[in-house]
């Protein structure tokens, strides 16, 4: 079997060793939020659930890479919903006020809403409560919306890269029907709610044509569609520069049958660059909605990053393009104490330098298939999006 068919996900050198805690590591940190060694706030985090999915979509999960005999983590690796809900409260504890459930597929993850319950009593140091949200392929969205919404979900973004039948079809590459998902986005609108984003995923060769139908059919519908540039995540999905569309490009396109204007970002860590779809005066009119671009290639926007990332068995990294994450789960299960974790994480955070994409241009295309180092990147399917 040849390497590429075989990509371990807990290697050993994926696992940093977690830094020394201080001497008095069971004195409380004051609740105040981490910053690391560029400035940038602890804010949002990224929890997968599963590192399963149904779809075999090329820039995720190739299908000859993720095949049948593919070795998924055992059950038991997995983080257990108290694990999870215990280690997000002190992330809230630390500046933390936006929690995104990824996979994998994370609707795959058997009753995930109650963990979404546990999530959603959380509150912030303010006693306010947190932007949850889920990203999801769709697939189980129409049977799952309701109870989604019920557990205390605020939010949905769902991926969606084509209108087109037969192209959805071949992106996803399990022959999965695109009026599923719109069945699923539909339901997510009755179940309430009602500020739901697509995420499209563009590769120039593949998906560019429905680019303008794509915000044709979701303009003034209330849902917000974001273009993402397709992206070196990972190892396995083939990555190279040809097959990247511009965000700019993808403007020009919708602005030459749908005018649009510039939009302020929403915060200062947002990662989409809006755009508001403009009234006969030329002025934005938001009962017609807007759309995002997502620019990782072209555009980085590593200095206003606040993420950080929780995988499925506990190791937590810094950057999507990161190579090692942080063994969380051992302290969760060796008996630590919330201040011993929750010192490793300040500890792990303020040391936090990455910035792949703005050095990406400067890296040889070695590196760029892979680490700095040569290592292997870790799959998104591994650790979300």
């Amino acid at each position: 079997m040849s390497e590429r068919l075989v990509i371990p996900l807990q290697y050993e050198s994926s696992v940093r060793h977690l830094p020394p805690p201080p001497v008095d590591v069971d004195a409380p940190l004051a609740a105040t939020p981490f910053r690391d060694v560029h400035g940038r706030p602890l804010s949002d985090l990224r929890i997968s659930v599963t590192d399963r999915c149904n779809f075999r979509c090329n820039y995720c999960m190739p299908k000859e890479v993720f095949g049948k005999d593919y070795p998924y983590l055992p059950h038991r690796a997995l983080l257990s919903f108290e694990e999870i809900t215990r280690l997000a409260r002190l992330f809230v504890q630390h500046g933390v006020t936006k929690i995104r459930l990824t996979g994998g597929e994370p609707l795959l993850r058997k009753d995930l809403e109650r963990l979404i319950a546990q999530l959603a009593a959380l509150r912030t140091p303010q006693g306010q409560t947190l932007d949850l949200t889920l990203t999801t392929n769709g697939s189980l969205l129409r049977r799952k919306a309701q109870q989604l919404k019920d557990a205390g979900l605020k939010r949905l973004t769902v991926s969606l890269d084509s209108l087109d039948d037969a192209t959805f079809r071949t992106m996803n590459d399990v022959d999965f029907p695109v009026a599923e998902v719109l069945a699923g986005i539909d339901a997510a609108h009755a179940a309430g709610f009602d500020n739901l984003k697509v995420n499209m995923v563009v590769k120039r060769s593949t998906n560019a044509h429905d680019i303008v139908p794509m915000a044709r059919h979701f303009q003034g519908t209330g849902v917000t569609l974001r273009f993402i540039e397709y992206m070196d995540v990972g190892a396995t999905n083939g990555w190279c520069m040809d097959e990247v569309l511009p965000s700019a490009q993808v403007i020009e396109r919708i602005q030459q049958v749908l005018p649009m204007v510039p939009l302020e970002p929403n915060t200062p860590s947002e990662t989409a660059q809006r755009w508001g779809y403009a009234n006969a005066q030329g002025q934005y009119d938001p009962s017609l909605g807007e759309v995002g671009v997502i620019s990782s290639v072209t555009r980085a926007f590593c200095r206003n990053c606040s993420r950080a990332r929780l995988s499925t068995e506990g190791l937590l990294y810094l950057c999507l393009f990161a190579h090692q994450g942080w063994d969380i789960r051992s302290l969760l299960r060796g008996g630590a104490s919330d201040a011993h974790i929750g010192a490793a994480i300040a500890a792990i955070w303020t040391q936090r330098t990455d910035r792949y994409s703005e050095l990406r241009a400067q890296l040889p295309p070695a590196t760029q298939a892979q680490g700095p180092d040569g290592r292997k990147r870790i799959e998104m399917s591994y650790i979300g999006g």
